[in-house]
Order: structure tokens, then C-alpha cells, then sequence
């Protein structure tokens, strides 16, 4: 087990002085491409915002450089091998920003959120920019026109995040839509959605923000590259913040997701670590907007379907037809490219979790219409699932967290406190959850009729 730090430094020279802690193995992090602009896709993400006639604030940099620090340190630091259990991860992050004072005030913040986003162990440390880069984001132009925008919404390429963008289009809003630009797969889906709705709402296209973010296989002093990307929502929501300092008099950062994965209450006492996200719980989106009120910053991030399940997601969506056309293009699958082995394309398994509670919605929500996404099981009915092996792991769970609600319903307002704390949620709120979460397992235990598991 080793201690990693990350020292962020403007340009040759910057965070020299800063040294590395005993027992701490320390890389520098130059965020200054070689033309004095800043790096790793950030000065590129600015450039195309002040394209659209959107100019964030020197504090919105900040929160993207931050973001860039702690994306780093997640994908590029091994938990196999830097880690003592094999998970948990020590890490210190040394970020330059424009303001110390102001971010050492959201410090406790920004490592609570982390912790537990990512069940590893961060400090966050605050230093100065160099003075010649105290201030890097351009100011507007005095006849700058208003925001075309009314809002921002993560844009994934995912089932949720289409309907989301269908739904708020459709209702005639005119929200940026924001994007990674990551893996392969997801790319793909985002651009072939994007250009759709481009295509269908050509009146008032829709206008994209995409971030191209990756570091190289040895980034990190010592360590392996990491395949959990636990804190990837992170850089998402980063992203939003980034961007909308740049909306007045103030923002709304949409985060579309349903409230079954939302709250993601484990299936059974063994799914730990990598196996119970929290990309999208209340409690990390509160303290999102904890930091942002303590960074003095005008905004809110919000998800619009908390109280809905995929399927009523489905369901309830603005255009039934457009989604019909286009849910063949999203993408679910936790593992899309797992089959290449096999020789398949890239396409949904169709027994992961995120592919279970997909088609669940996609067979009630778009019924009679069959669901038209190609999974490499296709039919789970068509014989004995083993759950020794991935295909039939997932829904012996599924069954089993089915089976425990269906025998004390009054569990679900216990269960969901099980993945993180629930104490900013009012007790409405609270019951609302733990109905969506028993509506959930309704859904799904409606679609797995007939499906069965054993152990080989």
C-alpha cells in the first residue's frame, strides 16, 4: 500500500517548492499545454462555451481544475495495488486555484463528498495560481448577448439521460447539453443521439458541451491504471458547475436519473465497493450543492426523477415516438465491449444490473412495442441462469432483494438508508424514496417471471 499526492502546478517551475509528505509518492500535474493554454481538455471545454456565448467565472475554473485533479487520481491510481484491502485508497490532492481562502472554507465539503463517492481516503490541500495566471478565463464582451440557454442536463448517451433531453426539449426548454467524451461506446451513443435530436428539433437545436478528459497508462508515479471509475460522476458534475458560472443571474443543473439507481440500495449484504454506486445519491448531490453555496456560487443541481422508476421514466416520456426511435442508439450496459472475446460487437449484455432494470422499463414502458436493443442473452427465459457465473449473478440478487420486500414491505423505509444518509431529505421525501424503491423491485420482478437461476 502506498499514499499518492498530485501536485497541480501552472506551467514549469509552479509547485517545485512543494514537497511530498513521508511515505507519499508524489506526481506533478502540469495543467499548462505546450502553447501556455490550459491542458487535459479544459482550455478546449472554455474555448467552446465562450463560442456559445457562455463566459464562466475564475471560481467555475477552479471547480474543472479540481475536477481534472481528482479524475486523475481516480482512473490512474490501482486499488489492487495501492490500497491495503484492495480498495480503499489514500490520496492528497495540492490544487492551484484563484482564490485559497474561499476554497479552504469548502475543503471539509469537497472530502466528504469524495469519501464518499469513492470509499477512499482524500485530503485536499489549496494553494495560490502563479500571479501571471491569476486570471485565465476571458471576460465578456460589454454587448454580450443573454444565455441562450434555460438550464444544463448531463447528457451520457444513456437511456435516462435521452429521455431527459427528450422530455426538456420537447417541453420547449433549451437546455446545454453536457458530455465526456470517454469510452468508446458511450461516445458513439452520445453523438449518434445528438445528432438526432438535432436532426428531429431542428427549429431550436439543441447545442452540446463535450469534454475530452483521459489521462495516459502511467500518469501516477508508480501505479497502474484503475477500471472503477467510481468518481467519474465527479467530472460530470463538475463539468455543469463549470459552465453554468457562466449563466446569470443563476443556474439549474439537471441530472436525470431514476430514483431506483438513484438511491442504489444493495441487493444483498455482499455487494460492496464497485458493485453500489453512488454516482447519483441525494446525499452526494446535497453536498454538491453545499460546496456550490459555499463557493458563493448561484446554482443548483437537481434530479428531475427522483421519485420515478425507469420504467415510469419510459412511461411518462414527452415523445413516445421519437424515444422509440432512438432507445436502440442509448447505452446501458455496464461492460458493452465484454462479448469482443466472443467475437460480438459492441452491444448490451443483457444481465448486468444496469441492463436488468433497462429492460424491465423498456418492456413496460414501451409495451406492445418489443424492446429493440440487441443483447447477447437475449432471451433469459430460454434456459437455467448459472449464478456462479456473471450471466445469472446479478438477477439471483435481484430475486433475492424481490423476495425480502415482497415478504416485509415495510423494510424499504429501512433499506434505504443503507447506501449513504438520507438526513437532508424531508420525511416525505424520505417515503417517497422507499416507494419508488418498492415500485422498482415491483418492475423488475414483473419482467423476471420465468427467468430462472441456480448454481451449476
Amino acid at each position: 500500500m502506498r499514499r499518492h499526492v498530485i501536485i497541480g502546478r501552472y506551467g514549469a517551475g509552479d509547485g517545485d517548492h512543494i514537497l511530498s509528505g513521508e511515505g507519499e509518492v508524489a506526481t506533478s500535474f502540469d495543467l499548462i499545454a505546450g502553447d501556455l493554454t490550459l491542458g487535459h481538455g479544459i482550455g478546449s471545454a472554455l474555448g467552446d462555451l465562450n463560442r456559445m456565448g457562455v463566459y464562466p467565472t475564475e471560481v467555475g475554473l477552479d471547480v474543472m481544475v479540481l475536477a481534472a485533479h481528482v479524475h486523475a487520481a481516480d482512473t490512474r491510481i490501482s486499488r489492487s495495488s495501492e490500497s491495503q484491502d484492495g480498495w480503499t485508497r489514500e490520496i492528497r490532492l495540492v490544487v492551484p486555484v484563484s482564490d485559497p481562502q474561499l476554497w479552504d472554507g469548502v475543503a471539509p465539503i469537497f472530502v466528504r463528498m469524495l469519501n464518499f463517492l469513492t470509499g477512499d481516503k482524500w485530503s485536499l490541500v489549496f494553494r495560490a495560481r502563479p500571479s501571471r495566471f491569476g486570471a485565465i478565463v476571458p471576460r465578456p464582451p460589454e454587448c454580450l448577448k443573454p444565455v441562450a440557454f434555460d438550464g444544463l442536463a448531463l447528457f451520457s448517451g444513456g437511456l435516462d439521460s435521452l429521455i431527459g433531453a427528450i422530455d426538456a426539449l420537447h417541453a420547449g426548454r433549451a437546455p446545454l447539453l453536457l458530455s465526456h467524451a470517454g469510452e468508446g461506446a458511450s461516445s458513439n451513443a452520445q453523438t449518434i443521439i445528438y445528432d438526432a435530436l438535432k436532426a428531429h428539433y431542428h427549429k431550436r437545436a439543441p447545442q452540446r458541451l463535450r469534454l475530452w478528459m483521459r489521462f495516459p497508462d502511467g500518469f501516477v508515479n508508480g501505479s497502474g491504471e484503475e477500471n472503477t471509475t467510481r468518481g467519474r460522476s465527479f467530472l460530470f458534475f463538475a463539468l455543469g458547475v463549470f459552465a453554468g458560472t457562466g449563466f446569470q443571474p443563476r443556474f439549474a443543473l439537471q441530472v436525470p436519473e431514476n430514483g431506483l439507481i438513484a438511491v442504489n440500495v444493495p441487493l444483498d449484504p455482499l455487494r460492496l465497493g464497485a458493485l453500489s454506486t453512488r454516482t447519483t445519491h441525494p446525499f452526494y448531490i446535497a453536498r454538491w450543492n453545499d460546496a456550490i453555496r459555499g463557493l458563493r456560487l448561484e446554482g443548483q443541481i437537481e434530479n428531475p426523477y427522483w421519485d420515478k422508476t425507469k420504467g415510469e421514466m419510459v412511461l411518462g416520456c414527452g415523445d413516445a415516438g421519437l424515444l422509440r426511435t432512438l432507445v436502440s442508439a442509448s447505452l446501458s450496459c455496464a461492460s458493452p465491449t465484454k462479448g469482443r472475446w466472443q467475437g460480438l460487437d459492441v452491444q448490451h449484455c443483457g444481465y448486468c444490473l444496469p441492463c436488468l432494470i433497462r429492460r424491465a422499463a423498456l418492456a413496460k414502458g414501451l409495451r406492445p412495442t418489443p424492446d429493440p436493443t440487441t443483447y447477447t442473452i437475449a432471451d433469459l427465459t430460454d434456459r437455467l441462469l448459472d449464478t456462479r457465473r456473471s450471466e445469472g449473478v446479478q438477477i439471483r440478487s435481484l430475486q433475492l432483494a424481490i423476495a425480502r420486500i415482497g415478504t416485509r414491505p415495510d423494510l424499504a423505509s429501512i433499506l434505504i438508508h443503507k447506501p449513504g444518509p438520507l438526513f437532508d431529505e424531508s420525511p416525505l421525501r424520505q417515503a417517497g424514496i422507499a416507494e419508488v424503491y418498492r415500485r422498482g423491485l415491483a418492475e423488475m420482478d414483473e419482467f423476471l417471471h420465468g427467468v430462472r437461476t441456480a448454481p451449476s
